[in-house]
């Protein structure tokens, strides 16, 4: 466990109350981990929550495995760009929507498979999948089960108005798995050593000042953000 002094990263416990936004907080030791040597305070902050979302989507949950197609919507976003990696990781062939200017860095990442949804419907593009990550919900959480062969799984981090889709996989022979992220030592552990393995890194789109937090939620807003936005303290 974490000692005095140790420089950590984690994720506050949530939705509880956090106070993530200052330059001290409290939590019990195990929602956090030692930070990687081989990265920065801005990586350490940019992975926390993001990646134990995708983590605990894709491996507590969908328990992906080596050979299996995984479909991650929204894939540069901050949870969808960390998630292709850690499917990576898993042995995945990960297929991925994002606009066509993100497709590079993407398969940078490790992506086998892209798809513009701009110009293209994903339902017509891609077939078979074993696991779906939706980070969107509506329509897209909807269309989702089609993609997905018998015995397949989507994953919603989105867990609201979802109960009509979860009847749908059942009739269909599909799980539809809700969740919601919460603070994980043993999580936390495991991004730890992807880190340290060179197979996970947070990509980060723009670094603020913790008192331009504003102009921080104001530029997620756009929806035009590749990966994560972080707030350094002192």
């Amino acid at each position: 466990m974490p000692g005095a002094g140790d420089p950590l990263f984690g994720m506050l416990p949530y939705p509880h109350r956090a106070g993530a936004y200052a330059e001290y907080a409290t939590a019990p030791a195990r929602s956090f981990a030692h930070k990687p040597a081989n990265v920065d305070h801005v990586q350490a902050g940019a992975l926390p929550l993001a990646a134990l979302t995708a983590y605990q989507a894709l491996v507590d949950t969908a328990d992906v495995r080596p050979g299996q197609r995984v479909l991650i919507h929204a894939a540069a976003g901050g949870v969808g760009h960390l998630a292709v990696q850690i499917a990576k990781a898993r042995g995945a062939y990960v297929i991925g929507t994002a606009s066509a200017g993100k497709h590079e860095v993407l398969r940078e990442l490790g992506a086998d498979e892209l798809i513009d949804y701009r110009t293209t419907d994903f339902t017509a593009a891609v077939a078979d999948v074993d696991v779906v990550l939706d980070t969107l919900s509506g329509d897209v959480r909807s269309r989702s089960l089609d993609v997905l062969r018998e015995g397949g799984v989507l994953v919603t981090i989105l867990p609201h108005g979802y109960e009509d889709d979860a009847k749908r996989a059942a009739e269909l022979g599909l799980r539809l798995e809700p969740m919601l992220v919460e603070a994980d030592h043993a999580g936390m552990r495991a991004i730890a050593e992807l880190v340290e393995k060179g197979q996970l890194r947070a990509l980060v789109d723009a670094v603020f000042p913790l008192a331009e937090a504003g102009k921080a939620h104001a530029h997620g807003e756009t929806d035009r953000t590749t990966g994560k936005i972080v707030l350094p303290v002192r």
